[in-house]
């Protein structure tokens, strides 16, 4: 159980970074597949220097084309592909976590999920190289500091870049414990860290996605270690907003260092939605 009176520690302390957003056009360098549901991009060009990204969880703006040919004229307003009034089609806009970041290489990875709806996901699966995109953002970030004695990160196969972006982060100095849940074992991915870590994969198994019951109980079969955590969990709005809810009112978790996050929301395109208390 988090221990409340630690939560002003200086170590502990989360921080708020804004950020100028800037718009980025950028090339397609690789393409790759790294699970079954899952494609990672290389983008690079010279306008990615100065790209920064300070937390693990930020996202980005990956703004794609929905016809062939069609320019990717900015500002984009809005995101979707709604027609403008002179009935031209507005390239797509989605929300992505800016996977990892190499200045030296100028290169930015971001990995797309596999799903059956969504102009951006079409897009990257008949990525190739010399494709263009462009990236804008973040626009700011929160820095959540690794001296925890253990993270908890939990979530769908839309919060598994955040989640391979922060075990990489992490110092060999903490532990991490990860629940993820995919569509089946072919979904799953290996990580890498410093940091000592396990994995609990959730399988649905044809299951549809977007419902709590297996993540909550895969939660608690869990055993919670001592000592102060920070657990992260994105997925569908109703999912993340119930794992909240069950650390805190079930767990015992210190709710400043609980953070919660829908990535996507059942019936809508495109949602991304911070869940507060």
């Amino acid at each position: 159980m988090n221990s409340p009176h630690n939560a002003a520690a200086p170590d502990r302390e989360i921080r708020r970074v804004r950020m100028e957003p800037q718009q980025r056009r950028l090339t397609v360098q690789k393409v790759e597949h790294v699970a079954a549901s899952m494609v990672r991009l290389t983008l690079g060009g010279a306008e990615l220097s100065g790209f920064t990204s300070h937390g693990f969880d930020d996202h980005i703006k990956v703004i794609v084309p929905t016809a062939p040919g069609q320019p990717l004229e900015l500002p984009v307003a809005g995101p979707g592909s709604a027609k403008s009034p002179e009935g031209a089609v507005k390239p797509a806009m989605r929300d992505y976590t800016p996977r990892r970041y190499d200045a030296e290489a100028g290169t930015l990875l971001v990995d797309f999920v596999i799903h059956d709806a969504g102009p951006a996901t079409a897009w990257a699966l008949q990525a190739k190289v010399g494709d263009v995109a462009v990236v804008a953002g973040p626009r700011g970030s929160m820095v959540i500091p690794t001296q925890f004695d253990w993270h908890l990160l939990i979530g769908d196969e839309t919060a598994l870049p955040a989640i391979g972006r922060r075990l990489e982060e992490l110092p060999e100095t903490t532990r991490a414990v990860v629940v993820a849940e995919v569509d089946n074992k072919n979904d799953q991915q290996a990580f890498k860290s410093a940091a000592a870590f396990e994995v609990v994969w959730v399988c649905r198994n044809g299951e549809a996605a977007g419902a709590p019951d297996r993540l909550i109980e895969a939660l608690r079969l869990l055993n919670f270690r001592s000592g102060d955590y920070f657990a992260w969990a994105a997925a569908e709005s109703t999912v993340a907003r119930a794992i909240r809810r069950y650390l805190i009112e079930e767990r015992g978790a210190n709710k400043q260092w609980v953070k919660a996050a829908g990535y996507w929301r059942r019936g809508a395109e495109g949602a991304h939605e911070p869940i507060q208390d």
